[in-house]
């Protein structure tokens, strides 16, 4: 009986906030299979790498993100036969978030609203689906963890914390409600000491992202 060959990927679902929408990270191909489609950043990993070293590659060769600060982590994996018409490929997967990242000196490299690319354009093999399992899996993370400060700067304000929130989900939050909610939580916000006017009006607190990596009591999206 002959081993099947197997190619394996990796691909990166680079997530952020641009211009008060949530965007992901995008490659245009420019060959076939899916000439002109959008992708989403990955590429073959070598014989002598593991995966986590190769996802870190790939965010420097294809997403051109190297020594940006971002928080990484392996999302899923996809393996059904016809996912790519060229050969039988396994794809692990890998979630990426950072606020504010900046833009690509790759001219086939883009940030597009996840929006756009989930009613509208047209996507390289199975990376929709990829691409909102990996939408969804922020979003349920920022319920329990406290990953919405990955979206923010170092310090922040509570409203623009609330911001991260309402793009993330797409919805509305009440102000006084989400303050009394994240200022409550166990170990999720630690006090600067510092105030900022950049949200406009009277100076605001600054805060950082404190010890606590799961939420006590969670932030629950509106009816869930």
């Amino acid at each position: 009986m002959s081993v099947p060959r197997v190619a394996l990927t990796v691909d990166l679902v680079v997530l952020t906030v641009r211009e008060q929408r949530l965007c992901a990270l995008t490659w245009k191909r420019d060959r076939d299979p899916y000439l002109g489609c959008w992708s989403l950043p990955g590429g073959f990993i070598q014989l002598d790498e593991d995966l986590p070293v190769a996802a870190v590659r790939l965010m420097d060769e294809r997403a051109g993100l190297a020594d940006v600060r971002i928080h990484l982590e392996q999302l899923s994996t996809f393996g059904y036969p016809d996912r790519d018409p060229r050969q039988r490929v396994v794809s692990v997967t890998y979630l990426g978030l950072a606020p504010n990242l900046p833009a690509s000196s790759r001219a086939q490299v883009l940030w597009k609203p996840v929006d756009v690319l989930f009613e509208r354009e047209e996507n390289a093999f199975d990376h929709r689906r990829i691409l909102r399992e990996g939408v969804e899996r922020a979003r349920a993370k920022l319920e329990y963890t406290s990953l919405a400060a990955a979206f923010c700067p170092p310090a922040f304000t509570v409203a623009e914390l609330r911001r991260v929130y309402e793009i993330v989900w797409g919805t509305a939050l009440d102000p006084r409600n989400f303050h009394r909610k994240v200022t409550g939580a166990d170990r999720f916000l630690v006090p600067t000491g510092d105030t900022t006017t950049r949200d406009g009006g009277r100076p605001a607190q600054l805060f950082r992202r404190g010890s606590a990596e799961q939420l006590h009591p969670p932030m629950l999206r509106p009816n869930t």
